[in-house]
């Protein structure tokens, strides 16, 4: 990105790697950043109704499904009454977990409940047993559980194959809450240097970088749609 950047719009690209996810958004919106490109849109809509709305997407960048794991079954539809299924327990993933069930076919939600918790299952004819599990322990999770709904980044830790998993979160209109994007400060948005960023992010050769990086397990979102 930093070549193309340097050779078609004359610009350099410098990053900074941060370790806790509530400071990329703060130094972008006190000026000490430009932009940063680390988070989804659920996780950035939160964080600005908490501070003043003062940061804002500019570009969409990539997607990335989560995934239902099990080491008893290959298939959703061997899951059997009574079996045990882990999902995170910080809200955000619980309800992104929870939604993948339903539309596996496992359980169903309450109508018109967009981050489902536990207690917005109103059906459940498997009587399936859920675990409450942090995200990052979802993986070891698998030994003692039927199931275990795992976000990518720690089922790759694991050394989980994508390929392995019994279902794969769909993308549709629900996923536009889950697309990661580039950010910069509310009032710079507009900036023509900032538009130049996004446009050679979103090019061919990411799409490739991304494949032959990551292959399935993130998707480029900016010119997928959603149905």
């Amino acid at each position: 990105m930093n070549k193309t950047t340097q050779k078609k719009y004359n610009l350099t690209v410098k990053t900074k790697v941060f370790t806790d996810y509530n400071q990329p958004n703060k130094a972008v919106a006190d000026g000490s950043l430009d932009l940063n490109a680390f988070q989804h849109v659920y996780f950035l809509n939160n964080w600005n109704k908490s501070n003043d709305n003062k940061v804002k997407a500019i570009g969409k960048t990539f997607i990335t499904p989560i995934r239902l794991y099990s080491e008893k079954y290959k298939d959703v539809k061997d899951f059997k009454k009574g079996d045990s299924i882990a999902v995170p327990n910080d809200s955000t993933n619980e309800g992104r977990a929870l939604t993948l069930l339903q539309s596996a076919g496992l359980i169903k939600i309450k109508k018109g409940v967009d981050l489902p918790t536990l207690k917005d299952i109103k059906s459940n004819k498997l009587n399936l047993k859920f675990k409450e599990v942090a995200a990052d322990q979802g993986p070891s999770s698998l030994k003692s559980m039927n199931g275990a709904v795992i976000n990518t980044n720690y089922a790759q830790e694991a050394k989980l194959k994508l390929n392995s998993a019994v279902y794969v979160e769909p993308i549709n209109k629900k996923s536009k809450q889950w697309i990661n994007v580039i950010v910069a400060r509310k009032s710079d948005a507009d900036k023509k240097a900032y538009k130049q960023v996004v446009k050679t992010y979103q090019s061919k050769q990411t799409k490739q970088y991304l494949k032959d990086t990551w292959g399935k397990a993130e998707i480029p979102a900016w010119d997928i749609k959603l149905k």
